[in-house]
């Protein structure tokens, strides 16, 4: 049987999982979230979930992971027969979310185009694209219109982004996801830097960093109509949490499995929810201050932040706001590519594994040009749907787009980590050489705490979602 090939490193391990949890949702979801809110109470709330919650099912996803040295199918399966219906249920919310995730990408990478061409003052830059379709609306509004209005630009950069998602999961984990990951985050942690010190030295930026982090004054200078409750903000930072550290989804036991058993899985886990956590901290004070500096009546998350709002911030800071466009929408791009990478390899890491197994050889090729066709597809029906805003598709009565957030979402899917045990975990973490620190607490969460957390963030969701 054909050895199956791994991480080659823990620094790579540690930036591809980083760069899993890393994505759009860091960008536009987190910081809109956290500000409205409730500002530094949703971030402490949010910070105690990644401890009672993200942490202990963070340990167990790579704990699972590692031990069976299988991706989220086969390795339920190893475990509990009756479970192995839960690998699917994260290989098909996977696929699911890259059509979305594609559609995003391809439109991230048509803003780097629209930017160079503002920069050299191209007949497809931003600006003239604005001035060629005319109308009152602003810039951003105009310039995502007309791209969104024709579906079939919207498709072409689509399946560039999940061309550029295949290539680099051909490469497999260490020749592929690896090297990638490896120079992306950092250089993509580089871009957030610059950005921010520019956002953060513009005029009015200091409404943002009270947006983000005072308490209340949202509601107080009418950016909200009133403050949320505390079950409300609870399941807000919990579904947060769950979405940005890519649990639920079969991409930390995907990953995980590919880890040596010298590495450290409890020091890994903190790292990965400690890093993830900073980047979106370090977007909210990217795109919020430019936001109330610049556009003070722009969307304050979602599509329309990064799409409309952040390219009217762009379009306003003179001749060098083309530069920053450019670098802004670099990093949104790596931020897609991380995650939609991860989850490719989810798919396709299940039908290799199960070919080498049978004897069959690497069939990584075959399976990830199937995959990344199925993908390809589906983005196609995004980009058509206009992002829910088309009348012509089927998925405009399915809402494409929330459906697919939303099960990333729903924390349901993570019980079955309780079934596994704690011991279980202990074990694995301890093949490293390395004492399990903190067992006795880890126990009790995944008995008691983590149970009850999971039950109050899904009660508010369901709350709010037929409320």
């Amino acid at each position: 049987m054909e050895e199956r090939k791994g991480f080659g490193s823990n620094f790579g391990f540690l930036m591809a999982a980083v760069g899993s949890a890393v994505g759009l949702g860091n960008i536009w979801g987190f910081p809109n979230k956290m500000g409205a809110s409730g500002g530094f109470t949703f971030l402490i709330i949010y910070l105690i979930l990644a401890v009672l919650c993200g942490f202990i099912v963070m340990l167990g996803e790579l704990a699972i992971g590692r031990k069976t040295g299988k991706g989220a199918v086969e390795a339920y399966h190893v475990l509990s027969k009756k479970f192995k219906w839960m690998g699917w249920m994260g290989i098909a919310s996977a696929f699911f979310i890259l059509f979305f995730y594609c559609a995003l990408g391809g439109y991230c990478i048509k803003y780097v185009v629209l930017n160079v061409g503002d920069l050299f003052k191209a007949g497809f830059g931003a600006n003239a694209v604005a001035a060629a379709a005319g109308g009152e609306a602003s810039l951003g509004d105009t310039v995502f219109g007309a791209f969104i209005g024709s579906p079939t630009e919207a498709i072409i950069y689509g399946l560039i982004f999940v061309a550029i998602t295949m290539l680099i999961v051909l490469g497999g984990v260490g020749g592929g996801i690896e090297k990638v990951c490896s120079v992306g985050m950092p250089a993509l942690f580089v871009m957030l830097l610059i950005c921010i010190i520019r956002a953060c030295t513009l005029e009015n930026a200091v409404d943002g960093l009270k947006y983000m982090f005072v308490p209340g004054w949202a509601v107080e200078n009418g950016v909200i109509a009133e403050a949320p409750s505390f079950l409300k903000v609870l399941s807000t930072a919990g579904g947060q949490m769950f979405f940005s550290l890519s649990l639920g989804m079969g991409a930390m036991i995907t990953y995980g499995s590919y880890l040596q058993k010298k590495e450290n899985l409890q020091k890994n886990a903190i790292l990965i929810i400690v890093m993830d956590t900073l980047v979106a901290l370090m977007a909210g004070l990217c795109v919020i201050p430019g936001r109330f500096a610049l556009d003070p009546e722009g969307a304050l998350g979602g599509p329309s932040l990064l799409f409309v709002t952040m390219q009217n911030v762009f379009s306003r800071m003179g001749p060098i706001g083309p530069l920053f466009g450019i670098l802004f929408y670099l990093l949104v791009v790596f931020a897609a590519v991380s995650s939609s990478i991860s989850l490719l390899e989810v798919i396709v890491a299940h039908f290799v594994d199960k070919a080498r197994d049978a004897g069959k050889g690497d069939k990584r090729k075959a399976y990830t040009l199937i995959a990344a066709a199925a993908v390809g597809l589906g983005c196609i029906l995004v980009c058509a749907d206009q992002l829910g805003g088309a009348s012509f598709t089927p998925w405009k009565l399915l809402n494409l787009p929330e459906t697919s957030i939303r099960m990333w979402n729903d924390c349901w899917l993570d019980f079955f980590d309780m079934e596994v045990g704690p011991d279980m975990v202990k074990d694995e973490c301890e093949q490293s050489g390395h004492a399990m620190g903190g067992y006795g607490f880890f126990k009790v969460c995944v008995k008691y705490i983590t149970p009850l957390c999971m039950i109050l963030i899904l009660y508010g969701q369901l709350t709010d979602f037929f409320g």
